[in-house]
């Protein structure tokens, strides 16, 4: 009897439940089978279960060390987008394997801070419509100017840039004549590069300094920038066009048709000058070392962790099939320089070694002619350096260089020279430059047969760069040259220039 009993109030407690649950199914809206209300009633209990074991802090987890794997990912997840839970013990077990039920109310946690996130987004964009759209437009407008550029566009791998300059002054004292002249300078220089390492260089140049008849073309008041081709001004001419590619990490290569020796070095060892004046003064102290030879030629350079080691040799006359590139008459010049440099100092050591006929700027008349024309060979050694300041100021940059060299086969045995530059940077207003040079070209200090030495060959400059634009610089100077002609005589020498430089 009492079994009996007992069977029977069970089955009345469990019919309890059931019928309520039966009521409530036949009375849900919109829910067509108890599946239905199953599944429901598993979203909710998992609700409660993640509300009661959310934490803020991956730090609330008794278990989770900085030191473990998914550390940040957890950290990620609790702090940033509030979607982990552990269980009530303060644990989150990170080892154990979890049910479905417990991954899908982790997963609906993220998915319903996305959703927050989501119609935050949405706020915004309503907010700001109407600057979107000005946006948008102007994306649109950005993309079809592009499209048209690519489609007119003169190369996908060659960047064209210029440099137009206008020099009007005159020279007083100067054997080409003491009229004040309009010359003008231009370089076209278009850049290719086939794998975004390389480079290939062409340099097309005009100009109308004419060296026997104007005073910035010629002689030791030449200034850096003064062109004009053998045959004639306003001739459009190659004047650079060679090859620069990497090899490895630390090895750049070099060569081409027509190559100046600079273009070979790895450190240019001067600050000196932001826009230059005369040609004497940008050779390092040093213009036969530097002596700019352009050619045919090859080269290269290493760096490391700025230093440096650069050999290169040109030979100008190279082309020529009765001098050839090595021969004694090649008017060639092999360089080796070693230096050291870092952004605001550097310094090299240079040694250039000039067969007859090489063409040396920043020279006296007597030096010039023993080396170009009576194919003197020389030594020359280089040493020069600089520093600038971090910022502009009273302190100026300060450039420096010496020069020796020794000459055998002709009258001149040997010669120096020197230079120092200053230039301040910002002066009056940001953007320009105010600097001065001084120095002695190279000059005969020893010679032969009764040839007469050379002393008090000076050279001095003083200038001041107006950047009118970014693209647009006036450039008012004045120069002076002591005894410009050394043991030929001749007086001294006065020149004033404005120089207008457009860049593009």
């Amino acid at each position: 009897m009492r079994p009996i009993l007992l069977i029977a109030a069970t089955a009345a407690v469990l019919a309890a439940p059931r019928a309520a649950i039966a009521n409530e199914i036949s009375s849900l809206n919109g829910r067509e089978s108890i599946n239905d209300y199953m599944e429901q009633q598993e979203i909710d209990e998992l609700k409660a279960w993640r509300s009661r074991n959310q934490v803020t802090s991956v730090n609330q987890f008794s278990d989770v060390r900085p030191t473990d794997w998914a550390y940040q990912a957890l950290s990620n997840l609790v702090e940033k987008y509030g979607c982990a839970a552990g269980y009530p013990n303060g644990t989150y077990k990170g080892g154990q394997a979890m049910t479905r039920y417990e991954a899908a109310a982790l997963l609906n946690a993220c998915l319903e801070r996305v959703t927050e996130v989501t119609d935050e987004l949405q706020r915004l964009m309503d907010e700001f419509n109407k600057e979107l759209a000005v946006l948008k437009g102007r994306v649109d407008g950005l993309e079809a100017k592009v499209g048209s550029l690519e489609a007119q566009q003169f190369s996908t791998t060659t960047k064209l840039s210029g440099l137009a300059t206008f020099v009007v002054g005159g020279v007083s004292n100067n054997p080409a004549g003491e009229q004040v002249t309009f010359n003008y300078d231009l370089q076209l220089n278009l850049d290719t590069s086939f794998s975004g390492k390389d480079l290939l260089r062409t340099v097309l140049r005009a100009g109308n300094f004419d060296g026997v008849r104007n005073a910035f073309g010629g002689g030791l008041s030449t200034l850096e920038i003064a062109f004009q081709e053998e045959g004639g001004p306003d001739r459009v001419v190659v004047d650079r066009l060679f090859y620069q590619f990497p090899i490895g990490s630390q090895f750049t290569a070099t060569f081409g048709g027509r190559v100046e020796q600079v273009d070979m070095l790895a450190l240019w060892p001067s600050a000196y000058p932001s826009d230059t004046i005369l040609n004497v003064l940008t050779l390092n102290g040093a213009p036969l070392a530097y002596n700019k030879n352009l050619g045919p030629g090859l080269g290269l350079w290493w760096q490391d962790n700025g230093w440096s080691v650069s050999a290169n040799y040109v030979a100008a006359n190279a082309a020529d099939s009765t001098q050839g590139l090595f021969n004694s008459t090649s008017a060639g010049t092999s360089t080796v320089q070693v230096g050291y440099g870092q952004e605001n100092w550097g310094l090299a050591a240079i040694y250039s070694y000039l067969t007859g006929g090489v063409g040396v700027p920043g020279a006296t008349p007597f030096i010039t002619t023993e080396i170009e024309e009576n194919g003197a060979s020389t030594n020359a050694f280089g040493l020069s350096g600089f520093w600038q300041p971090a910022e502009g100021g009273w302190v100026p940059s300060i450039s420096a260089g010496y020069g020796l060299n020794r000459s055998s086969g002709t009258d001149l045995r040997s010669s120096q020279s020197w230079m120092v530059g200053l230039q301040w940077s910002d002066v009056l207003a940001e953007g320009n430059s105010f600097g001065m040079g001084v120095g002695q070209p190279a000059f005969a200090t020893a010679t032969r047969n009764g040839a007469d030495t050379e002393k008090g060959v000076w050279a001095w400059e003083w200038w001041y760069q107006w950047q009118v634009t970014d693209a647009i610089s006036v450039t008012p100077a004045i120069f002076v040259l002591n005894n410009p002609g050394g043991n030929q005589g001749g007086g001294n020498q006065v020149g004033a220039l404005i120089k207008t430089s457009f860049q593009f």
